[in-house]
């Protein structure tokens, strides 16, 4: 199995939206991908919690596939690229772990 974890910091303000909004947007998108990509088995999208400490990332994602091929398939699905398209314009920073368990 292959988990991809991945961590953004997102945009103040963009499109007319704030921050919570662009946020939950984000993971309405992201979490509909599962009915979308057959080779994704499992997503979560956290958004950071309001309390937590400053500079925390603001969202993270969290997917699973059954193998690396599988998760090339999903980064190059016309849904995927669509959401991370959206994600490239609002995010002020990223960070990536892929790993094999």
């Amino acid at each position: 199995m292959i988990k991809h974890i991945v961590f953004f910091g997102i945009v103040d303000e963009a499109e007319g939206k704030n921050k919570a909004e662009i946020m939950q947007y984000i993971k309405k998108e992201l979490e509909n991908l599962i009915n979308l990509i057959p080779q994704l088995r499992k997503i979560e999208v956290g958004l950071n919690h309001p309390e937590a400490p400053a500079g925390n990332f603001d969202l993270a994602l969290y997917t699973e596939f059954d193998t690396m091929d599988d998760l090339d398939a999903y980064q190059v699905h016309p849904e995927h690229k669509r959401v991370a398209a959206y994600i490239g314009k609002v995010k002020t920073s990223r960070a990536c772990v892929d790993y094999e368990v």
